[in-house]
């Protein structure tokens, strides 16, 4: 897995038209700087990390508690840190209640995006 998110993270850096490049199947492009993030999301876990993929989704694996939506605050917060974006760059789009989710990430470009996420790998 590491290798193909390398792989992936090369192409991408150097297309000035990420729509272009060959994304995985979890990342979709929103315009220049924003992606669609696909994520299964694996809470109360022992330590926050990138887990690989899980049925076309990015695993993530989150230390807090499934409850009164902690866990997802904690994943926009997650991401947010490990991406260098705002939390504000971070927003949830759907599966609230659920663990699937996709995620709106902003201010990041794919390479940076696929770089850090391969770091954690």
């Amino acid at each position: 897995l590491i290798g193909f998110m390398k792989v992936r993270s090369e192409k991408v850096q150097g297309n000035a038209d990420c729509r272009t490049a060959n994304l995985p199947s979890w990342l979709s492009q929103d315009g220049d700087d924003a992606f669609f993030v696909l994520v299964h999301a694996q809470p109360g876990a022992k330590r926050d990390r990138v887990a690989g993929e899980f049925n076309g989704r990015l695993k993530i694996a989150l230390a807090a508690p499934p409850v009164d939506g902690k866990a997802n605050a904690h994943l926009a917060k997650f991401l947010s840190k490990l991406l260098g974006v705002p939390k504000s760059a971070v927003t949830l789009v759907s599966g609230e209640t659920m663990r699937d989710k996709r995620l709106r990430v902003a201010s990041v470009s794919a390479g940076d995006l696929m770089e850090k996420l391969a770091a954690q790998l």
